[in-house]
């Protein structure tokens, strides 16, 4: 019986710390989906809402104040504003479409770099916390502008010929389309845009889980446990800042790849042949 009572006291004490004790809360995927901001009509207006409409702001103003009164001899300004877009002229339309389609389809690259880079570069800067493009909505607009440019200049150079380039891959024996031409349509006119879609969404969600869970480790370890736990928070909020580093990179590089991907789209469209 004595054994019996302590071993209901220690089942006891353990229970007690157990409730008493601090629980981490890790991030989820509910974060993507936060609670109405105000709402019109039928229109819900959330925290990325608003995120999206400070970047597309932001954008904007960028490029007016850095365009509306050009000089020969540039400011500082108007220069960090030319060289952004000497980036995406030089290294994107031109190293990839030529001078003359480079010139025809810059402002359409241009925009889809600077939007992607703007969206996403809002996960690391403080009190906004999360990527506009963490959410569905602006990959899948901008995957739906380049496979509507992509159309478009192919049907516009020649529609018989991208349609023929397109499907049917030269050097490919006649009985063979048969196969072809079905895995070329899904690859070209489906798989293209969901995976410009998917690549832009899912690094954004898995680079803000990550920050949301060093940053919070380390609140966790310091804040709540304290003691020698501490030294794991120093630990996560370095890995914290280093990811955050790499998330920036990785903010620049999504909207490189992003427009060079459309870039390169738009070439096999308007290509005699591929």
């Amino acid at each position: 019986m004595l054994e019996l009572a302590l071993f209901t006291q220690a089942a006891t004490l353990i229970a007690t710390a157990a409730e008493e004790a601090p629980e981490f809360h890790g991030p989820s995927i509910s974060e993507f989906f936060p609670e109405a901001v105000f709402q019109i009509g039928d229109l819900v207006i959330n925290r990325i809402h608003l995120i999206q409409f400070l970047a597309t702001i932001a954008i904007v103003l960028i490029f007016w104040l850095g365009t509306r009164r050009m000089t020969v001899v540039p400011g500082r300004f108007q220069s960090i504003v030319e060289m952004g877009l000497d980036f995406v002229r030089v290294n994107i339309a031109e190293d990839i479409l030529g001078k003359k389609d480079g010139k025809r389809f810059l402002p359409i690259l241009t925009t889809i770099f600077f939007m992607v880079l703007f969206m996403n570069i809002t996960g690391v800067i403080p009190f906004l916390n999360i990527a506009g493009s963490s959410i569905v909505a602006v990959p899948l607009l901008l995957a739906i502008v380049a496979y509507v440019t992509f159309i478009y200049a192919g049907i516009k150079r020649n529609p018989a010929a991208f349609f023929k380039n397109s499907l049917m891959p030269s050097g490919v024996p006649w009985p063979l389309y048969i196969i072809i031409i079905p895995l070329e349509f899904l690859s070209t006119f489906i798989i293209r845009p969901v995976t410009l879609t998917l690549r832009l969404l899912m690094n954004m969600i898995v680079g803000h889980l990550m920050l949301v869970l060093f940053f919070a480790a380390t609140n966790f370890f310091i804040t709540e446990l304290g003691g020698w736990y501490s030294a794991l928070g120093v630990g996560t909020l370095a890995f914290g800042f280093a990811f955050t580093l790499f998330e920036i990179f990785v903010a620049f590089l999504q909207a490189y790849v992003f427009a060079i991907l459309t870039a390169v789209y738009i070439q096999l469209a308007v290509a005699e042949e591929h």
